[in-house]
């Protein structure tokens, strides 16, 4: 099996879990009683604190000799903590364990990240291709629990991210390559992780980049957590949502496989900006609750809005970072678009969704028009130049 295929296969054993938490973990919790506001308390605390946990994980998984290591720890530990979301202990209980759960697994993106983008460029291979993969496994997962949640109740939505989490750390044993973290499998001392932090913190191009990406991608915070609930006051039924999902990924999908020529002539800076455009337009009409016939086509923005931007992201920062901190550099981006950025939005979006509903799309059209502007200013940084 080539290793493209191998990232992929890991990618889709890390989605298949994400495609049913994202769009029904809101379900299950409105299920326990749960209002609008205490699911946004729930799913934004996490993010809120990524980025310290986030940064703070790296620096752990980055002690090991091997950085397939820490992800297999930390998919195990997202599954025990999944399962123990079970208890009916009511809202601490269950905002104390989703923090831990969502903390730990949402950090094994970015890692992985770190892996397949240096693998992709030293053996020749299309990032987007084992992406895409893991991609496709978030559809599978889109269209499938929303089918079946259609017969079933909640708690399969439990089960589902719970044995996807476990799938996930033996997927890490056997598919990940043996990649040390350092040249010639050497530990790194504490002190020379923290340099490499510090050092990107203070980076002021790094860090106009990272929130610019951070701002266009947590704007898809009302849209992930609420426009399940969304659709469903407007008549449109949990099934045809895992179906809104899945043709906005899907059409993601083939950005990623079929595209790549284009994106590289392209380059980072375009995309980002293409993006940004996107994001204003889709939830600027996604607030008026337009009719279905609608919303299909916007779902095709997702290619812009998601899939342009990430990849944007990933080469920029890639340029601005260096090997050394490729890892911190790497999840500092994440901890930003889906962290810091994605949990204010995501608090806001509960509140906003109480008080409005689908009007809240608004909110997000307008953390876009920032992200896009921080992006023209990109054009300005020489070390994007090249």
């Amino acid at each position: 099996m080539n290793q493209p295929v191998r990232l992929g296969l890991f990618y889709a054993a890390l989605f298949v879990g994400t495609g049913a938490s994202s769009p029904y973990i809101p379900v299950w919790f409105a299920s326990r009683g749960l209002s609008g506001a205490e699911i946004g308390l729930i799913l934004s605390a996490p993010l809120l604190a990524r980025a310290v946990t986030a940064p703070a994980i790296a620096m752990w998984a980055d002690s090991f000799k091997l950085r397939r290591t820490p992800l297999i720890l930390m998919a195990l530990a997202a599954a025990g903590a999944y399962g123990l979301l079970a208890a009916p202990f009511g809202f601490a209980w269950w905002f104390g364990v989703w923090f831990f759960a969502s903390s730990v697994f949402a950090t094994i993106v970015p890692l992985t990240d770190v892996i397949a983008f240096t693998r992709a460029r030293l053996d020749g291979f299309n990032f987007g291709w084992p992406r895409g993969i893991g991609s496709a496994a978030f559809i599978v997962a889109n269209v499938g629990v929303g089918a079946l949640l259609v017969r079933h109740s909640p708690e399969l939505v439990l089960v589902w991210i719970t044995g996807a989490a476990l799938v996930a750390a033996l997927a890490a044993r056997t598919l990940l390559p043996p990649d040390p973290v350092r040249e010639g499998g050497a530990q790194s001392r504490l002190s020379e992780r923290f340099a490499g932090l510090t050092e990107l913190l203070r980076d002021r191009d790094f860090m106009l980049a990272v929130i610019s990406v951070g701002l266009i991608q947590s704007a898809h915070a009302f849209y992930y957590s609420f426009s399940t609930l969304a659709w469903k006051q407007q008549g449109i039924p949990e099934s045809m949502t895992g179906v809104l999902w899945g043709v906005a990924v899907g059409i993601e999908v083939a950005f990623m496989w079929f595209f790549e020529p284009w994106r590289r002539r392209v380059g980072p800076r375009h995309l980002l900006i293409m993006g940004g455009t996107a994001a204003l337009l889709r939830w600027s009409i996604l607030s008026l609750s337009p009719p279905l016939w609608v919303v299909f086509p916007l779902q095709s923005l997702h290619t812009f809005t998601y899939a342009a931007t990430f990849l944007a992201s990933l080469q920029i920062v890639e340029r601005l970072s260096t090997p050394a901190n490729a890892s911190a550099a790497q999840t500092i981006n994440s901890a930003l678009s889906g962290g810091m950025l994605m949990g204010a939005a995501t608090i806001g979006s509960g509140w906003l969704f109480d008080a409005v509903g689908a009007k809240g799309y608004l909110a997000m059209a307008g953390m876009s028009a920032l992200g896009l502007i921080g992006a023209l200013r990109l054009y300005g940084v020489r070390r994007l130049d090249a």
